[in-house]
């Protein structure tokens, strides 16, 4: 399993080892040792399973603490970008996004802390499986920014490539969350401390 380190400090792209032969082929799409080792949050808690169709876009979503999640994502069917934003107040990368293309053929997963807002635009019809740890669904505790939002400026696939379409399917809901300029971000920056002098 190969873990690459994003600039955005916990956010995480996991390839995992392929094993293929003439059957076919065999992963691993989650071990919590193995995930613990790597700095990645293995308690899963839910499980949760989304279809999209073409240039449908949803988020960017969080929940605020204290029922904040954690995230483990994975395209199972079709291609999409996925992109995940800081919201930690106080961090060196805060408003800063990272976007990756997760796909059934690349098989990477993205690993996203608490503290960031999350959404993913559909590239051809998809299925998502996120993996969620630390609390499960809390309605109340639901929050997110502007997808669009000129200070995030996130480049999706449907501004630069023609052959999608040039408008993005989004809910009444999402379109409605505050750009980053209005945003109170529930989340607080905690940078690692380092090692004690012996």
């Amino acid at each position: 399993m190969n873990v690459t380190e994003t600039p955005l400090s916990g956010l995480k792209i996991v390839e995992p080892t392929v094993f293929e032969d003439e059957r076919g082929w065999f992963m691993e799409a989650h071990n919590a040792a193995k995930f613990a080792a790597l700095g990645i949050e293995p308690g899963i808690v839910q499980i949760n399973h989304s279809h999209s169709k073409q240039g449908v876009l949803r988020g960017l979503h969080f929940q605020a603490p204290p029922a904040d999640q954690t995230k483990l994502v994975r395209c199972v069917a079709g291609r999409l970008f996925d992109v995940a934003v800081d919201i930690r107040r106080g961090s060196p990368t805060y408003g800063q996004w990272y976007g990756v293309e997760l796909s059934a053929q690349n098989r990477r997963m993205l690993y996203v802390p608490s503290g960031f807002a999350h959404g993913f635009y559909a590239i051809t019809d998809c299925d998502l499986l996120y993996l969620c740890g630390r609390n499960g669904y809390s309605k109340a505790a639901e929050g997110g920014l502007k997808y669009d939002c000129p200070q995030l400026d996130i480049v999706w696939p449907y501004a630069v490539e023609a052959w999608l379409p040039s408008n993005p399917i989004v809910i009444a809901r999402d379109a409605a969350f505050p750009g980053l300029d209005e945003f109170e971000s529930p989340f607080v920056y905690a940078a690692a401390m380092p090692p004690e002098a012996p």
